[in-house]
């Protein structure tokens, strides 16, 4: 017997529920900081390498793109953090049901997006 299976799967009608955006979101945080890792090391290096290095390093603190790497740097690592949190609890048996799941992911999104606004003012 021949199974009907989609042929075409668009994935744009495809509706996912908060839970599952965040445990996108979730991953994709925890690789950003893997290159964030490289970019801050890479800093660090640089400016204990001699005091040109520094005033470079420090320069570049100054511009544009370089204050935006260190937003989205932040950004990950905050929503990497709540995120983790929001797993633990899980861990430990709470929100594990389908509304409350949806509801703390909901929560721990809007907190990071007020946390990263609050840490783009800051640098800027």
């Amino acid at each position: 017997m021949k199974k009907q299976r989609p042929v075409n799967l668009d994935l744009t009608t495809i509706k996912m529920h908060a839970a599952a955006n965040a445990s996108i979101l979730h991953r994709i945080s925890g690789v950003i900081m893997i290159f964030a890792i490289g970019i801050l090391l890479w800093t660090l290096s640089l400016s204990l390498s001699s005091a040109e290095g520094f005033a470079q390093v420090e320069a570049m603190l100054g511009g544009f793109f370089f204050k935006f790497i260190i937003w989205g740097i932040c950004a990950a690592l905050i929503y990497h953090l709540l995120g983790g949190v929001r797993h633990l609890l899980m861990d430990m048996g709470f929100f594990e049901e389908k509304v409350s799941g949806n509801l703390s992911a909901k929560f721990v999104i809007a907190l990071w997006i007020i946390l990263s606004i609050v840490v783009g003012v800051c640098l800027w």
